[in-house]
């Protein structure tokens, strides 16, 4: 076994390092297959939807008031996704980054808009960035959740949100005007509109474009005073606003506290909230400062530094399609965000291309975009979400074409929690956006045969994705129309990784060609099906009872 792991690593050739791959589940063992953020395999969770590891935790400052359905705090937990990290559950399906929404405490009081309570289980709803809040945990589960993580390798994406604080209510007083705006709402008719304003009625919009000296807000002070840490919290902005000689401006203060979280427990990216509402230039400036915090985090832990990646940054610029590149136009204005800090951007296109194209045109066109006016940059595709009512197939009628175009398709992959499971999203009673918000459904997992056959799916591809950058980053060529085969290629460097895709294949007896990738007496193996293979005449000839295959070498 030794000899056969250090030929590996020598020849760095995708024959042993994936072979070996089928019978090992470790990310120590598998270390060896780089991990490229254009190919990442992101889950994206609600964390307090998630999964209950700490019941003692799931009552705090008296959010006791009963809410409209799905609106409160229902129990998930850091320690819960920790929990389910240690059980495997991410690794079976081939995660290899889980992004959490926001896990700052949130506004003690609820807001009433007319559907009844909705509390801040959600976690956008700020109150002090500098603190967990105790209903998704203590600091001391978030460093056990990044530390466990990366022992499976997985990265710890947070969500960052700069732009706004969260509503006043009467428990959480408004902040000071030299902070926030709250008299001009958002019409979105241009850039100035959709910038310098608040995104909805009672959601207090940063002045991020404001380089004034500004004070902390009252509320603040007397919080940490009555906590005892104000001294503490004081002497580590003097010694930021020292070391940048940035004004002491309301989005610098923020950005200390956003990236204190790199700099304390090694997290490995932001996904950055409500982006295009903020000057662009902003989001540049907190690349920056993410990147030293995580400089400093890497050189004070040098035995837990996974690899030589950079600091990843997705941002968060509703209604983004690949179709723009690198463009976002507000009508009056195109901004690069690109350009601005962020090494990828969500893709609220993919939804469309994906019901109304084939595979072909699908993973072709996004290929090319990729590779040429995308090149160095990415893109991250998904089938649904937590704020967005027009999901890819929001019945659940469809969950194995989703797993197969999103984990298939070329770009980056965010699954949200339950796609792998068709975990429902119309739940009698809710309102609004609550109703792709449900818990998620490990009872189903657990007992449902249609469900643990879905799940089987996810699983296989998604385990797939992750033993191929090839997948995600590489160059995509279809080999046959009919049946339809592809190729993706990815090389970087000395390192070569290459796989061909069989989809809608005959049940049963099949032959496909495999073009150049495999030579004439090579054996390969469909992960789908573990059925194993020699090349012929560049074609391999199987019989599986599947319509996919998934041909390594």
């Amino acid at each position: 076994m030794k000899e056969y792991l250090i030929l590996m690593l020598l020849t760095i050739t995708l024959a042993s390092c994936n072979t070996k791959k089928q019978e090992m589940t470790s990310s120590k063992e598998t270390s060896e297959v780089p991990f490229i953020w254009e190919n990442a395999n992101i889950y994206f969770l609600l964390t307090d939807r998630f999964n209950n590891g700490n019941p003692e935790n799931d009552v705090n400052f008296n959010r006791t008031k009963e809410t409209s359905k799905l609106r409160g705090f229902e129990g998930g937990d850091i320690i819960g996704i920790t929990k389910k990290i240690e059980e495997g559950y991410f690794t079976d399906l081939g995660i290899n980054a889980i992004w959490l929404t926001p896990i700052v405490e949130q506004i003690h009081g609820d807001v009433d808009e007319g559907t009844g309570s909705t509390y801040g289980f959600h976690g956008y709803w700020a109150k002090d960035w500098t603190t967990l809040d105790t209903n998704f945990g203590t600091k001391e589960d978030l460093k056990m959740l990044v530390e466990t993580a990366h022992k499976n390798g997985i990265r710890i994406v947070l969500d960052g949100v700069i732009n706004h604080t969260g509503p006043v209510t009467k428990l959480d007083p408004v902040w000071s005007n030299d902070w926030v705006r709250t008299d001009v709402q958002c019409s979105y008719k241009d850039y100035e509109s959709t910038v310098m304003c608040t995104l909805v009625k009672n959601l207090p919009d940063i002045k991020t474009e404001s380089n004034d000296n500004v004070e902390i807000p009252t509320v603040l002070a007397e919080k940490w005073k009555a906590e005892g840490r104000y001294e503490q919290e004081m002497k580590e902005l003097d010694d930021f606003f020292a070391r940048t000689g940035y004004p002491r401006a309301p989005r610098f203060y923020i950005m200390k506290w956003l990236t204190d979280y790199i700099t304390e427990f090694g997290i490995d990216g932001y996904r950055a909230d409500t982006v295009k509402h903020t000057e662009e230039t902003i989001w540049g400036e907190f690349k920056k400062e993410c990147e030293y915090a995580f400089a400093e985090w890497k050189k004070n832990n040098p035995d837990k530094v996974l690899d030589d990646n950079a600091f990843y940054m997705v941002g968060e610029v509703y209604n983004y399609g690949i179709g723009g590149a690198q463009l976002y136009d507000f009508g009056d204005k195109k901004v690069n965000y690109f350009q601005n800090g962020f090494n990828s951007l969500i893709n609220f296109e993919f939804k469309w291309n994906a019901a109304q194209n084939s595979y072909e045109e699908l993973f072709s066109r996004y290929s090319n975009i990729l590779n040429n006016q995308l090149k160095g940059f990415g893109v991250l595709n998904y089938v649904s979400s937590h704020d967005d009512g027009s999901p890819f197939d929001k019945d659940r009628t469809k969950p194995y074409e989703s797993a197969t175009k999103l984990l298939l398709c070329p770009g980056a992959a965010q699954v949200y929690y339950g796609d792998e499971s068709a975990r429902s999203l119309i739940i009698e009673g809710t309102v609004g956006d609550a109703t792709l918000r449900s818990n998620m459904n490990w009872d189903e997992i657990a007992s449902n045969e249609k469900t643990q056959h879905i799940l089987t799916h996810w699983q296989k591809l998604g385990q797939f994705r992750n033993n191929h950058p090839a997948i995600g980053a590489g160059v995509h060529k279809m080999l046959s129309k009919n049946p339809y085969v592809f190729e993706r290629v990815f090389t970087k460097g000395a390192y070569t990784d290459a796989v061909v895709i069989g989809l809608d294949v005959p049940e049963g007896d099949k032959e496909l060609t495999v073009g150049t990738i495999f030579k004439d007496g090579d054996e390969v193996i469909d992960t789908y099906s573990k059925t194993k293979a020699i090349v012929k005449n560049g074609k391999v000839h199987i019989n599986t009872p599947f319509s996919v295959v998934l041909l390594e070498k």
